[in-house]
């Protein structure tokens, strides 16, 4: 009997707390009933409110992951999220310069939402030289992408020039996401192929921000792993973000802080999905 679930990889770092990570990749996986793999590059100790440690796994290890994954599934897209080292970030771009036409989705996890960064220094220019200019979309919050350009991007009407630039040097599609930006409404530039696609959204108030990005992003694999184009799996991934977040919850923890996760089960209704 053959399975027609599409399967996709998330190569990223495992979130004790599960609101962030491959926890939160595979749950939005789940939600678009795509089969999802995973290759793991970090245990964190972590939490919404706090990032206690990383503990590295050896990038050995995350190449034999990848290796035996792409060897035996029909991967129809990848996803790679928190890579910590450019050790990590070599291993990855040298397994999967052998799968192009592998749409490979690059959250360049680099700074968590509590404010601890979760990527070495170095890592950076491995990210420019290896592994963003193998994109099919790269998918930067403002502080990442300001990283990357090496300069400010203070106010929505600097959007579009960064996201032009940053696809001009790697070569590759980029979604700019602007939440980062004061205002009442979230809006996300995606540059493809030279043309401009805005995504506007009402801010929505929810008790944290832990996951946002793995989601967004893992939802934009799902929606490429089953053959939707960039544009509209954007779209997609956008409105189930909106979903999530309105559905949110939190947890009161022992000492008094709150974790806040996405809920991102089958149970909402079908004309919410």
């Amino acid at each position: 009997m053959t399975n027609a679930l599409s399967v996709a990889l998330t190569i990223a770092g495992s979130d004790c707390s599960a609101g962030a990570g491959i926890q939160a990749d595979l749950k939005t996986f789940q939600h678009f009933q795509v089969h999802g793999l995973t290759a793991v590059t970090c245990v964190v100790s972590e939490t919404a409110n706090q990032v206690r440690a990383v503990h590295p796994v050896p990038a050995e290890i995350v190449r034999n992951q990848m290796a035996l994954l792409l060897e035996s599934f029909p991967i129809s897209a990848v996803k790679t999220g928190m890579l910590f080292s450019a050790a990590h970030v070599v291993a990855v771009a040298e397994i999967l310069r052998h799968y192009p036409l592998i749409p490979i989705v690059v959250d360049p996890v680099m700074i968590a939402s509590t404010g601890t960064s979760l990527l070495e220094p170095e890592a950076i220019d491995a990210y420019r030289e290896l592994l963003l200019p193998l994109a099919r979309v790269i998918t930067p919050n403002l502080p990442e992408a300001e990283a990357l350009l090496g300069e400010a991007i203070p106010h929505e009407p600097a959007l579009e020039s960064a996201a032009r630039r940053l696809a001009d040097q790697f070569r590759t599609a980029i979604l700019l996401k602007g939440g980062h930006l004061e205002g009442a409404e979230c809006v996300d530039l995606l540059v493809d192929h030279g043309t401009v696609h805005r995504f506007s959204a009402a801010r929505i108030s929810v008790p944290g921000s832990h996951g946002t990005g793995c989601t967004l992003s893992a939802a934009i694999t799902a929606a490429l792993a089953t053959g939707e184009s960039l544009p509209q799996a954007v779209e997609i991934a956008k409105n189930y973000l909106g979903l999530t977040l309105r559905h949110s919850y939190q947890f009161q923890a022992p000492r008094g802080g709150t974790v806040h996760a996405l809920n991102q089960g089958t149970r909402f209704p079908k004309n919410e999905a």
